[in-house]
């Protein structure tokens, strides 16, 4: 843009909007979770308590398996645009396939009985 020689603003502005709206998005989550967990800890049995954590702390995973490379990369983007083009291109791809692969393994981990089957599959396999 800047070899263009034209005004700029408004793609400046509509950045900056979208990078708004990501915010607050992540900003309103992290403000539900933390009544959810306001509310979780008013349970008064021990047992529930822990059960609903386990799903809350399950959920934040997942949330932030997405979020996390996608800040990263605008971060990149925005700041470290004359470094190794090989980390964002990596980090994009990231983007793309970790959320859709590791939401049921995050899901699923939170599941003792499969829990239990995959760890004595991995110590079977490690003592061999």
């Amino acid at each position: 843009m800047k070899l263009a020689c034209s005004d700029n603003k408004v793609n400046f502005i509509y950045g900056f909007f979208v990078a708004l709206c990501t915010m607050l998005d992540f900003a309103l989550i992290i403000i539900s979770y933390l009544l959810i967990l306001k509310t979780v800890l008013s349970i008064a049995s021990l047992t529930e308590r822990l059960k609903a954590l386990n799903t809350c702390i399950s959920h934040i995973c997942a949330v932030l398996i997405f979020y996390v490379p996608i800040i990263t990369l605008a971060v990149i983007h925005r700041f470290a645009k004359h470094k190794n083009q090989l980390v964002a291109i990596l980090i994009a791809d990231m983007f793309l396939l970790m959320p859709p692969l590791m939401n049921p393994i995050v899901y699923c981990i939170k599941t003792r009985q499969i829990r239990e089957k995959v760890l004595g599959k991995l110590v079977n396999l490690c003592v061999r």
